[in-house]
């Protein structure tokens, strides 16, 4: 009987494979409720007393010697398999991913939208490249006339009729003659200008304008409009409206926010006055909504744009208007905890 015992010894030692079918097959045929060890354990007690601690051994010996191939051989076969490839065991710990990080400027224009969405806004689009009609002249800008001066403008190829906008209220041209009154929407979206870049000016940056036409609106509801708008993006209760022109909207205004001189940075940027310039807006010029087929006599509205980098800039303190551009991964990286 312990020459038997010491055969199996020897073919257990003796035994390799690369193959889990074939490793859980000599497991169970040695250690399994019906293998060897067992039928082997069931026999101790037939044994003659002066030989019980001989076979007890070997049976011992037996055992240690499945129990340590069947180790040896799993671990060179879990071994072999990681070498292939981190992702082949789905029980392995998992690695984090890094996380992504929106754009500042989408992130300031979405909040932007959220604000307006909250007062009954609607979001309209329109195309980047425009014709003279909806970037020009249904705006009150005739062919000739010196405010087109204002505006250094991308012409495509020779063409005169057609250009990049320069300001998105070519979307609300659009939108007016598409829809009909009650008019309540912000149109947002990137605009071009030649001009040169620098720390404060972009050829390429973007606006939100907004639009509001409907019967009896008046300048209290433009100042009631951008007064919830400066409490709810800004935290500032304190605007001014000040007097100025723009060829679509009359009367016009620039829209200034009280900043503040609490710090150095206030003085700074509000130039010592505390007061900082947001945007502009106006009630809706009477030619402009009938250029869009709205009759001026039974409706009126008003209008507003702002910069979108301006106000970025401001709530961040960015004081480089082209590290928006750049795609620099150290700067973008610090707006990963922006919603």
């Amino acid at each position: 009987m312990t020459d038997k015992i010491k055969e199996y010894i020897a073919e257990a030692e003796a035994f390799t494979t690369a193959n889990k079918e074939e490793l859980e097959a000599f497991r169970i045929k040695f250690l399994g409720k019906k293998g060897i060890l067992n039928d082997f354990f069931a026999e101790f007690k037939n044994v003659p007393n002066d030989q019980k601690k001989e076979f007890g051994q070997v049976i011992n010996n037996l055992k240690k010697a499945a129990e340590s191939k069947v180790a040896q051989i799993q671990e060179a076969i879990e071994s072999k398999e990681e070498a292939k490839g981190v992702y082949g065991d789905l029980t392995r710990p998992g690695e984090p991913f890094a996380v992504g990080s929106r754009h500042p400027i989408s992130i300031v224009k979405n909040q932007i939208v959220d604000i307006f969405s909250t007062i009954g806004f609607n979001v309209s689009e329109g195309p980047e490249i425009e014709d003279d009609w909806h970037n020009f002249t249904a705006l009150n800008l005739p062919e000739y006339h010196p405010a087109r001066d204002m505006q250094d403008t991308f012409f495509i190829q020779t063409n005169p009729d057609v250009l990049l906008r320069t300001h998105t209220s070519s979307v609300q041209v659009r939108y007016m003659e598409e829809n009909k009154p009650p008019i309540r929407t912000i149109s947002p979206g990137r605009v071009f200008r030649n001009e040169a870049i620098s720390a404060r000016s972009h050829c390429i940056f973007h606006q939100i304008e907004g639009l509001y036409i409907d019967k009896d609106v008046s300048f209290a509801d433009l100042k009631q409009t951008l007064l919830y708008f400066t409490k709810e993006m800004f935290g500032k209760s304190k605007i001014r409206l000040r007097p100025s022109y723009f060829p679509f909207t009359e009367p016009s205004a620039e829209i200034d926010i009280y900043w503040g001189l609490k710090t150095e940075t206030d003085y700074r940027i509000t130039k010592g006055t505390g007061w900082l310039e947001i945007g502009g807006c106006g009630m809706v010029d009477p030619n402009v909504l009938t250029n869009c087929g709205i009759d001026p006599v039974k409706y009126n509205g008003f209008a507003f744009g702002m910069g979108v980098e301006r106000i970025a800039m401001l709530l961040y303190g960015i004081g480089d208007i082209r590290m928006f551009y750049e795609n620099d991964v150290r700067f973008l990286e610090q707006f990963k905890s922006s919603i």
